[in-house]
């Protein structure tokens, strides 16, 4: 089972993430910011990777740093789960559709972090949640799963609608990036032999 823990405390956050790549969708999501539970479950369910997500944050401040704190742990943990790589598809898009939205996710498990955002929100909050941090949360989680990752609205009108699709679309990119392909014998996918820091991904 390709399996990983992260637990940390520091004066803004105290987190504990565990994760299963071979899972069934199971979650256990406290972040102590609904919008954000919500978000982090629909990437569970759908990416069928196990997720235990508890963050105690300095929410009296503000949503910055357990938004952040949120996905650097949970991408990290994600990269430990991974190990050498081997075997894994390394790549995933995903066209999806959420009512009247439409967003567009493609993702390269490459060593290389860097995200690309093109989401715009008519709104400043969903619920208590600063719209402003989503993408703060998806360039925390590329740079620290160490992911290649292009995310684009190509239309839609209702911000959850527009949010919700773009998780979901991560989760569905995911899942067939980490899926272990029988045919590869647990070879590395890059002609390099090597998926690792950005010097010696290919």
């Amino acid at each position: 089972m390709r399996t990983a823990r992260i637990a940390r405390k520091t004066h803004e956050t105290d987190i504990l993430v565990d994760v299963n790549l071979d899972g069934t969708g199971k979650y256990d999501v406290s972040t102590g910011i609904g919008f954000l539970d919500h978000m982090v479950e629909q990437f569970s369910r759908h990416s069928l990777i196990d997720m235990t997500v508890h963050i105690k944050g300095d929410l009296h401040v503000d949503q910055h740093h357990t938004t952040e704190d949120c996905a650097i742990a949970l991408g990290q943990c994600i990269a430990q789960a991974l190990g050498d790589k081997g075997g894994i598809g390394r790549y995933g898009q995903v066209y999806s559709p959420m009512d009247e939205a439409l967003a567009r996710v493609a993702l390269d498990i490459s060593g290389r972090p860097w995200l690309v955002w093109k989401v715009p929100f008519s709104q400043p909050r969903l619920g208590e949640m600063d719209t402003e941090l989503f993408e703060h949360w998806f360039q925390s989680f590329a740079q620290a799963c160490g992911i290649t990752l292009h995310i684009e609205l190509l239309y839609g009108s209702n911000n959850h609608h527009i949010i919700e699709g773009v998780y979901k679309g991560l989760a569905r990119a995911m899942r067939t990036a980490v899926e272990l392909d029988p045919r590869k014998g647990g070879a590395i996918p890059s002609t390099k032999g090597l998926l690792g820091d950005g010097s010696l991904a290919g």
